[in-house]
Formats: C-alpha cells, sequence, structure tokens
C-alpha cells in the first residue's frame, strides 16, 4: 500500500465558522496537513484545543474543568501508573491548577502537570503516554459531538514538549465506536455527566432485579455517571448499561449535569444513527458480563441476565422502552456509610452555602462558626473530614491547621482549606502546615463535591 505523506493545508482558513463541516472534517483535514499547528475551537462557551504536529495529535484539552478530568484519569490508571498517588496528586494540583483558564491558549496547566510527574520521576515516558491518550480519547468524545461553532489555528509554543504522538484516525475511531454505544442508551441517557438518583418505594416491586450493591448507593445523588465510576473502579458505559434497566423502570432518576459540565455537548443532542436491531444489541450485545451490580460476587453474571429475556424484550419495542411498568424495590437491608464533615468558617453565609450543597448527601455535615472552639468540636465528632476557612477572627486557618495536625488522631485526616487567596504562596504555606487540599472562594457545588470525592475514595 502506497502511503503518502502529510501535506501542506492551503486550502485550510486560519479561523472559520462550521455548521456543516463536522469536527471530524476539520481533524481529517489537520491530519493531512504536516503542519504543526493548535486546533481552538469555541462552542457554547467552551473552548476546544487540540494540539497536532504532522498529522498527529500531541495533546488535547477543553476548558472545562481540566484537572478534574486529569484526576479521574490518573485514579483510573492507578494500577498502570501506582506511584501518583493522593499524596502526589494533591501536590501536583496546589502547584498546576490555576482558578483561571486564560493561560490554557498558551500551555495547558494539567499537561504541564504531566512534564513535572515525569521529570519527579513519579511517571516514565510509556507511562504517561498511556494517561495522555486517554484524556485525549475523552477530549476527542466530546469534541466530536459539537454541531456549530467556530475555529482558529494558531502556533505552538515553542516550548511546548512532545510526549507522543496519537494517530488522528485511530483516535477518531475509538470515540465513535464508544458514543456509538452511549447512543443505544440516548433515550434515557443524555450524558455521562448526569447524576443517578436512587427512589426506594415499598409499594413497587420487581424481582427481576436484584439489589444494587452498598458501594454504589453509597455514592449515588452526589456524583455523576462518570465520576461514580471511578469511584467504584468501573468501566463507565459498562455501568450505564447496568443501571439501565433500573433508570428505564424508574426506580433511578438522572439529574442532569451540574456547572459547569452541563455546558459540553450532549449525547441526545447529537445525530443518532439507530440500526433496526437495536434491541438484540442492547440485550445481546451491549449487557457484558459485570461483577459491579450483583450481591452474588461469587459469579459474573450481569444484573441483566437475572431478567427473564421474553419479558424484558417485550419491553423494548424499536429501540423504546415502556416505563409504565412498577419501580424497583431495592434491598432495604443495604446500609449507607455516612461520611462526617466538619466544616470551620466564621462566615454564617459560608456555612449556609455548604450545608445547602452538601444537604440530601450522604454526609453527616457539622458547622462551626467559632474557630475559637473548632479543635475540641473536631476531637468529639471525630471527623472523616475537615473543610477550613483560611482568614477567621482569632485564628488564622494555618495556626488550626498546625493545631489539628499535631494531634496524633488527626494526623491523616483531610483538611481542606476554602479561602478567597488564590495566590501560590498562599497553596505552598497551606501545604507546609499539612493542608490536604485547596478550595478557592466562590465555589460551585460541583467544585465542592469533586474534591470531597478527591479525598474521601
Amino acid at each position: 500500500m502506497l502511503i503518502h505523506p502529510p501535506k501542506k493545508c492551503k486550502n485550510m482558513k486560519n479561523t472559520g465558522t462550521f455548521t456543516k463541516l463536522s469536527p471530524q472534517g476539520l481533524l481529517r483535514q489537520l491530519s493531512n496537513c504536516y503542519e504543526t499547528t493548535c486546533l481552538q475551537v469555541y462552542s457554547n462557551s467552551i473552548s476546544w484545543l487540540i494540539y497536532i504536529e504532522q498529522g498527529k495529535i500531541i495533546y488535547g484539552t477543553h476548558s472545562v474543568e481540566p484537572f478534574d478530568r486529569l484526576e479521574r484519569q490518573i485514579r483510573r490508571l492507578y494500577e498502570q501508573i501506582p506511584l501518583v498517588d493522593n499524596e502526589v496528586r494533591v501536590k501536583m494540583r496546589l502547584i498546576f491548577e490555576s482558578e483561571s483558564n486564560d493561560h490554557l491558549l498558551n500551555y495547558p496547566p494539567e499537561y504541564e502537570a504531566i512534564n513535572w510527574l515525569i521529570t519527579e520521576q513519579y511517571l516514565i515516558t510509556d507511562q504517561a503516554k498511556l494517561l495522555i491518550q486517554e484524556l485525549v480519547k475523552e477530549v476527542i468524545e466530546s469534541f466530536i459531538l459539537i454541531k456549530s461553532g467556530t475555529y482558529q489555528l494558531t502556533t505552538i509554543p515553542s516550548n511546548f514538549t512532545k510526549i507522543c504522538q496519537l494517530n488522528i484516525y485511530d483516535i477518531v475511531e475509538q470515540c465513535q465506536n464508544k458514543l456509538q454505544n452511549w447512543r443505544y442508551l440516548s433515550k434515557y441517557i443524555s450524558s455521562p455527566y448526569q447524576r443517578p438518583y436512587l427512589l426506594v418505594s415499598s409499594k413497587f416491586q420487581d424481582k427481576r432485579l436484584p439489589p444494587i450493591r452498598e458501594n454504589i448507593t453509597n455514592w449515588m445523588k452526589g456524583f455523576s455517571l462518570r465520576h461514580l465510576a471511578i469511584i467504584i473502579n468501573q468501566d463507565e458505559l459498562r455501568l450505564a448499561l447496568s443501571l439501565y434497566p433500573y433508570i428505564v423502570k424508574g426506580s433511578i432518576v438522572l439529574h442532569e449535569p451540574d456547572p459547569p459540565f452541563d455546558k459540553l455537548p450532549k449525547i441526545s443532542e447529537s445525530s443518532l444513527f439507530l440500526p433496526e436491531n437495536t434491541t438484540e444489541l442492547i440485550r445481546n450485545e451491549l449487557f457484558v458480563p459485570d461483577m459491579v451490580l450483583t450481591q452474588d460476587t461469587t459469579t459474573e453474571t450481569p444484573i441483566i441476565s437475572n431478567l427473564p429475556q421474553e419479558d424484558f424484550s417485550k419491553e423494548i419495542v424499536d429501540g423504546n422502552i415502556d416505563t409504565n411498568s412498577q419501580k424497583v424495590e431495592f434491598d432495604p437491608k443495604i446500609t449507607q456509610k455516612i461520611y462526617k464533615i466538619i466544616s470551620v468558617d466564621d462566615s454564617p453565609a459560608i456555612l449556609k452555602e455548604i450545608s445547602r450543597y452538601l444537604e440530601n448527601e450522604n454526609f453527616n455535615l457539622v458547622t462551626i462558626n467559632e474557630p475559637v472552639k473548632a479543635v475540641m468540636s473536631i476531637i468529639r465528632h471525630k471527623p472523616d473530614l475537615i473543610l477550613l476557612d483560611l482568614n477567621m477572627a482569632g485564628i488564622d486557618g494555618y495556626e488550626l491547621c498546625r493545631i489539628i495536625r499535631n494531634n496524633s488522631m488527626f494526623k491523616n485526616i483531610p483538611i481542606i482549606f476554602v479561602t478567597s487567596n488564590k495566590g501560590i504562596i498562599d497553596k505552598v504555606k497551606a501545604r507546609f502546615v499539612g493542608a490536604s487540599g485547596y478550595l478557592t472562594k466562590p465555589f460551585t457545588r460541583t467544585e465542592l463535591l469533586n474534591i470531597i470525592f478527591m479525598h474521601l475514595v
């Protein structure tokens, strides 16, 4: 087979808009170029950046929570990159995470963090390549769902370190295959960032569906399908597929994605092509053996196999599922671990906001607005995590953190500073006194849950 080398992109403008030209079309054109460039795409207030060298992707990112994305992929790949543990991740975020995405156009901060992990020998080059490949695939998955937007081609910074080169066609094909599986479920699941909420009612019962295991119900309502999959160490698509019968029955309700994830394109809004045999694909191909949701962990039986196939197929007609059936009764014996969190802040407004964000979640929140009394309250309650204001009257957060850490009971408890201070010096000082993380005011519910998720799981 004759391989043609990439050519110079003479017919592609440096800027433009697209409604009919697909994102795949933009990538296809760039894959045939030998130029080194950064494709910047803007749609629905989000920017995508795809760095390309001689027709290969060297990195890709978008402006929605890049460090959340890096955190999730590191956790998902933990067996392959075991040296990047929780302590290293916290240190990395304190050094590189910024409140502003303005500099993302010059050099993605999470890419700098990956280079730092290599320099500090937490990653070898092959491990970094694997991590980058997974990050790029997640970015391209959302990128190829864009329906309209603007783009421009810019020069890659001269100091941009090239760790790997990824074949554009291979990446796009893998992403399209994964999206096609999501699309089979798009009637009920529009985004992997939707949050499942478990409904329990003693009035309804469906013995065909087994109870859901505790490790999932512990975290429902708080996290999206994508985050929940990381928590329970499960592939996100398999998790969605396993929960699908419960969603169809109405026993699990999916909330819309929290900001800023709600800005990302949804699977259900993209052009769908579902083959005529969708029912068979859902039943026979997608519901693969899965141990996650079965009570009996000695078998690899998927929950769908516990359904009489002839009965379930009657509820699926041309890809549509009848939701007028009974809701599922979940095992009342399942108990959920309740994590105790203490929030110390001399601002009643902040304490009220934190309480509102964490209500109806699997947390027992204790609020303290008198910092001088905080130490005794912390000793009495023995929390699993502490949210600590930095600037308080009487005693500042640095000193309070130091006092808490001096108690042997709290050597390893996560302590998260909640502050309006954004300077790097403040973050370094926080690390020095033993803080585990740093949350800047004002913050969103998603940001609060993300940092709790990062330190409690």
